[in-house]
C-alpha cells in the first residue's frame, strides 16, 4: 500500500548489538572485542528489574512525606517540619521562591517521574497503544531531571548550614531526609536500568503482526 509506513529496522535485525561499556557496536559477538564486557541484545531483565525499583520507591515516598525532614532547636524548644508544612512555613515567612524550588524538587519531581516510568513500563507490560516517540522523550526528560532531584537536600543543608549558631539556635535533617534520598535513588536506578529500546522492539512486533494480517487476507 502506498501509505504504508516502511518496515521499521533495527540492529538487532542485523545482529549488530551495542557494548554497555564504551559504546561499540558489535556484530555477532558475545562479548565486546574492545573492553571484553559482555554484550546483549537488550539489557537483561530490564523491565523486572525496574519495576522492582520503582514499586520501592513508591513506598519509600510515604515516609518520605509524611515523617519530619527537619528539626529545628530555639532556645531550647525544639520544632519539627515535614516537606508539606516546611513548604507553608517558607510562604508564610515571604520566601516564596525558596517554598517552589522546594515544591518542585520535593513533590513535583518525584511525583513526575513515578508516573512518567509507570506509563513507559506499562506501555511495554501491557502493549499499550500510546506514541512511541512521545514515551521515548518523556525517558530522556526523566533521565536529565533526575540530575536535580537532590536539589531540596542541598537546600535543607544549605539551610542547617547557615542556621546553626551553636546552643541557641541548631538545626538537623530528620528521618524523612534518608527516605526522600532514596526514593531519588530507586527512581533514577529504575530509569537507568530499563531499556528504552523495548519500546521500538514493540512497534516492529506490531508491524510484523500488521504485515501477516494483511498477507492472509
Amino acid at each position: 500500500m502506498a501509505n504504508e509506513r516502511p518496515r521499521p529496522e533495527r540492529g538487532l535485525d542485523r545482529n549488530l548489538r551495542l557494548c554497555g561499556g564504551c559504546g561499540l557496536v558489535v556484530h555477532q559477538a558475545d562479548h565486546c572485542p574492545r573492553c571484553h564486557t559482555p554484550v546483549y541484545d537488550r539489557k537483561p531483565r530490564s523491565l523486572e528489574y525496574s519495576w522492582a525499583l520503582l514499586i520501592t520507591a513508591v513506598f519509600l515516598l510515604f515516609p518520605a512525606n509524611s515523617l519530619y525532614i527537619t528539626q529545628l532547636t530555639n532556645q531550647g524548644r525544639t520544632t519539627y517540619d515535614t516537606i508539606y508544612s516546611g513548604i507553608v512555613a517558607l510562604v508564610e515567612s515571604d520566601m516564596v521562591g525558596i517554598a517552589i524550588i522546594v515544591f518542585t524538587a520535593s513533590i513535583l519531581v518525584p511525583m513526575a517521574k513515578i508516573i512518567g516510568l509507570s506509563l513507559i513500563l506499562m506501555t511495554i507490560q501491557f502493549r499499550l497503544k500510546m506514541s512511541r516517540r512521545q514515551l521515548t522523550f518523556s525517558f530522556h526528560v526523566i533521565e536529565f531531571i533526575g540530575r536535580w532531584s537532590m536539589l531540596d537536600l542541598f537546600v535543607i543543608s544549605i539551610m542547617v548550614s547557615l542556621v546553626n549558631m551553636g546552643q541557641l539556635l541548631h538545626a538537623k535533617p530528620a528521618p524523612a531526609a534518608t527516605f526522600f534520598a532514596l526514593v531519588i535513588l530507586f527512581t533514577q536506578l529504575a530509569a537507568k536500568t530499563l531499556d528504552p529500546r523495548l519500546l521500538w522492539d514493540l512497534e516492529c512486533e506490531e508491524f510484523h503482526d500488521r504485515h501477516q494480517d494483511t498477507e492472509s487476507r
